[in-house]
């Protein structure tokens, strides 16, 4: 699945179950682990799950199952690894606690300010 296609499904099913604050992150430049990181909040643990189940489900339906889920059962973040896009949903308090959009905001784009830094020439 093209990894847009992959991101419009993630996003409708964030939003057909009310899924708030939600915000796609392109990291294709920043790590070779993943293309896009959703981040996305829930109103309760019950909530969360609610969203992760909806997300699994829609991406199983289109022959994409996740690679991998943790944080499924009472948990106040659950990530859904879909490969090319990996989806975060958390309950509001623990979203900013990790605040993950600054975070990936805020590293380099590339591999040269890494170097600078390790060896002191920045």
């Amino acid at each position: 699945m093209h990894i847009d296609a992959l991101k419009t499904l993630v996003v409708d099913a964030l939003e057909e179950l009310k899924a708030r604050d939600i915000a796609v992150l392109d990291v294709s430049r920043l790590t070779s682990v993943t293309e896009l990181m959703v981040v996305a909040s829930g109103t309760s643990s019950r909530h969360l799950a609610a969203l992760s189940d909806k997300v699994i489900q829609a991406a199983k339906e289109r022959g994409m199952p996740p690679l991998g889920v943790e944080g499924e059962s009472g948990a106040d973040w659950v990530l859904v690894d879909l490969g090319d896009v990996v989806v975060h949903i958390m309950l509001p308090e623990t979203r900013e606690l990790y605040d993950l959009e600054r975070l990936w905001a805020d590293l380099p784009s590339d591999g040269v300010a890494l170097e600078e830094e390790a060896h002191g020439t920045s």
